[in-house]
């Protein structure tokens, strides 16, 4: 909706600063979301008086002119043919920029200096009329801006109106609300209606057929009009308010619709054929062709405006092709009514077609308010078109209609909602400058009944919120709210994840996020058997294409694909992982097994390529770190690997299994060069595949603090013979069962097989730390229990020691 301070002014009396008024509107609920300023394209241009006219020495259709503007006189070369002495013209001057974006500046014509231009409405952008210079009023004052002498300078605001204040989309509407804002009065000015002739009831006649759509229908009938241009200032009024002009009569309709908020339609009155409007529901299947040339298809439910033979107009919506005003039209039947809001908007979307008219029907206009509009604009067109308006009008109303019931207000719930502390009194004022009538029975209960404008008033809250309006949000006071101060809960899955992710990045590796789906052939890609559940996926019904068919039962082939990618976008190293879940088919249930993975993948070369290092690739010993990595920083101490595993996608003795405890967590291992030849892969991959829930369980974030020795440690280096398949994993965890209290820490340094050793035998060398935090140790003490545990390992796992 787009607000003129100039048109406002005619109803408030009181000038309010625009800023002022911008900021409370806004904090009312009526948002300003532009404020748009009219005036500077006039600049330079001011009123001028002809005070002498000569003929051009050297030219015949030219005049020489004396334009005095003030205290100053110009001399203007002009070729308009409506010159004459004493005539008040627009004068544009130097630096004055016209329409047709023309900058004047003082010059020779035909060898006579001019000091500037006197202009048409074209050339001004205030009509179409390029025949002559325009005729300013004959009280126009020489040497006053144009601008401020046509009224042309003017201030818009761009209003963002919410939807259930239909109120407010008219002037007159807004009006009423900024007074209510402001305290002061509005003025609405009185409409005479100069009735003559005959009474309008022996010229025409109306019938409601449809009185549940179109509950009030009122009419005037007025004759003798002459169709021509709207005066300027009424031409300015509407262009400002986004309105094109169009002839005296349809800019008049329009020019009301925007003052009272109530749409209006003017028909020919030669066009109402048999004298008579009927308003009827259309036929099914019936067509209408509107006044922008186009034949619509009509619904049951749309409302016609009919004669006695055809339809003239779309009820609310638009009028017919034929029946509108034209140069020919001499008589005009006014149309003032109101439509059933739930009608027009159903009617407006099937027909896809919104204008200002429906707009503001479909949200309801006051139906107290047809009549005044009716007779405003028949007072317009009396006075801008010479017409004759008929005695009386037309009034169909079968039942008043006003659905603003009382309601019940309370002080103390006004108060206790809003934080307020306000006084019955001072919300019954409020309330008051709304056009709400209020009485109160008691001090503490106040009955307030809206006015017929206002149809988003229904409950006592509505009121409330009212109150807040005009006393102004800014006033509400910040009271918070009391809580229970109490630490929330951690989720262990999402912290653990979190963390997770640190270790994993913290040691080079970037992570991906991919979909849950994948295409089921990628699963067979890794050689799983067929009775393994992870072959046998969980299939979507309506997937987006082959390729995201499946849930996945494992993350390792989307890190594959990912892998691929990247290959193939020239990226040589790749060290990535991922933290999702997969979903394995339940014979015994309808739903698939959801659990949580941690998956990585690394390829390619160690470290960036360095001028001064050889390069050395990723190999399995790089994923099994990251993995001990993983488990050391989670304080998971129960951990071990073994390689008593078969996985089908990995290399033959180059994969184990990570176990907590006894439990199996993960695998790791050297992918497969078949399953990467599937992948079109050409490089060697190494993959992790990890259980979360199982490292969730034993995850711990207590840490404990283990004092230092002040006490110097001793150190012994032990190499030790034992069978090639016992994994060195075990010989670790039989040193750690002998239990000593002055083994300290172990380390294994050093392996071997060949020709030194026994065929069937490895050499494992460790690194044993002796230390004692009570006093310091001597070599025959650490000897002995050397020694002993030298035949404790022999006992044990048929340890020999290596000369």
């Amino acid at each position: 909706m787009l607000l003129s301070i100039n048109w406002l002014r005619d109803y408030i009396t009181t000038d309010i600063p625009l800023n002022d008024l911008a900021d409370r509107l806004t904090m009312a609920g009526i948002e300003v979301e532009e404020v748009i300023h009219y005036g500077q394209q006039w600049d330079n241009i001011a009123v001028g008086e002809i005070v002498e006219i000569s003929p051009h020495p050297n030219a015949d259709k030219l005049s020489l002119t004396k334009v005095s503007a003030g205290e100053k006189s110009y001399s203007v070369v002009c070729g308009a043919p409506n010159l004459h002495k004493g005539l008040k013209v627009p004068l544009a001057l130097e630096g004055a920029v016209l329409e047709n974006s023309i900058k004047i500046k003082r010059s020779k014509i035909r060898g006579e200096l001019s000091d500037g231009m006197i202009c048409s409405e074209t050339e001004l952008g205030l009509g179409d009329d390029s025949s002559g210079i325009m005729v300013l009023p004959d009280d126009a004052k020489p040497g006053m801006s144009l601008a401020e002498s046509l009224g042309l300078s003017d201030t818009v605001f761009d209003l963002g109106i919410t939807p259930n204040r239909s109120d407010c989309l008219s002037i007159i509407g807004l009006a009423r609300e900024i007074a209510a804002i402001f305290n002061i009065r509005e003025v609405i000015p009185d409409i005479t209606v100069p009735e003559t002739g005959s009474p309008v009831a022996n010229e025409i006649s109306v019938e409601i057929n449809a009185p549940e759509l179109c509950p009030r229908y009122a009419a005037r009938v007025v004759s003798d009009v002459s169709i021509g241009p709207s005066p300027l200032w009424m031409r300015r009024r509407l262009e400002t308010c986004g309105v094109r002009s169009i002839n005296n009569i349809v800019d008049i309709t329009n020019y009301v619709l925007l003052e009272w908020g109530q749409p209006l339609h003017a028909f020919d009155i030669s066009m109402i054929k048999g004298n008579k409007i009927i308003v009827r529901r259309a036929a099914k299947g019936e067509k209408f062709v509107t006044l922008d040339e186009v034949e619509r298809q009509l619904s049951e439910d749309t409302l016609l405006i009919c004669n006695t033979e055809i339809p003239v107009a779309i009820g609310g919506i638009m009028g017919g092709l034929d029946s509108g005003v034209s140069p020919k039209t001499t008589g005009v039947l006014l149309e003032s009514a109101f439509f059933t809001p739930s009608s027009i908007s159903r009617s407006s979307s099937a027909l896809e077609l919104k204008t200002e008219a429906s707009l503001r029907f479909e949200k309801g206009v006051d139906i107290n308010g047809v009549i005044p509009a009716l007779n405003k604009a028949a007072m317009l067109i009396s006075q801008l078109s010479g017409g004759r308006i008929l005695k009386g009008f037309i009034d169909k109303y079968p039942g008043p209609l006003n659905d603003n019931k009382p309601i019940m207000l309370s002080v103390k719930k006004t108060g206790k909602t809003t934080g307020l502390e306000i006084k019955a009194e001072e919300i019954k004022k409020i309330l008051k400058r709304l056009n709400i009538h209020v009485s109160a029975d008691n001090p503490e209960t106040i009955q307030a009944t809206p006015p017929s404008f206002r149809y988003d008033l229904c409950s006592d809250i509505d009121l409330i919120e009212e109150v807040c309006r005009i006393k102004g949000y800014d006033q509400i006071p910040v009271k918070y709210p009391k809580v229970t101060m109490s630490s929330c809960s951690r989720n262990k899955s999402f912290y653990l994840t979190s963390l997770i992710r640190d270790i994993f990045v913290a040691q080079g590796f970037y992570e991906v996020i991919n979909y849950s789906f994948i295409a089921p052939e990628l699963l067979r890609f890794l050689n799983l058997h067929k009775t393994d559940l992870r072959r046998n996926p969980v299939r979507i019904l309506n997937p987006l294409s082959s390729a995201q068919s499946v849930l996945r039962t494992t993350l390792l082939p989307s890190l594959l694909m990912n892998l691929k990618e990247n290959l193939n976008n020239k990226c040589k190293s790749e060290k990535i992982f991922e933290i999702s879940n997969t979903f394995l088919l339940q014979p015994e249930s309808n739903l698939p097994a959801e659990s949580k993975r941690i998956a990585g993948l690394v390829s390619g070369y160690r470290y960036e390529e360095i001028w001064n290092q050889q390069q050395h690739k990723i190999d399995f010993y790089d994923i099994k770190g990251s993995v001990e990595t993983l488990m050391d920083q989670l304080h998971i101490e129960s951990c071990y690997c073994l390689k008593n595993i078969e996985e089908p996608y990995f290399t033959p003795k180059k994969m184990l299994a990570l176990y907590i405890n006894d439990s199996v967590a993960g695998v790791m291992g050297e992918v497969h060069p078949d399953v990467l030849e599937k992948f079109e892969i050409e490089t060697s991959v190494s993959v992790f595949d990890l259980d979360f829930d199982l490292i969730s369980m034993h995850y711990s974030d207590t840490v404990s603090f283990r004092p230092f020795s002040k006490y110097p440690a001793i150190f012994r280096d032990i190499a030790l013979i034992v069978d090639k398949e016992i994994p060195s994993e075990k010989v670790l965890e039989t040193i750690r069962s002998f239990k000593h209290k002055l083994i300290n820490d172990i380390n294994l340094f050093d392996y071997y097989h060949g020709d030194k050793i026994a065929p069937g035998k490895k050499s494992l060398a460790y690194r044993i730390k002796f230390q004692s935090f009570e006093r310091t140790l001597t070599d025959n003490e650490v000897n002995k229990i050397h020694d002993n545990m030298l035949s404790y390992l022999s006992r044990e796992i048929g340890a020999e020691l290596r000369n």
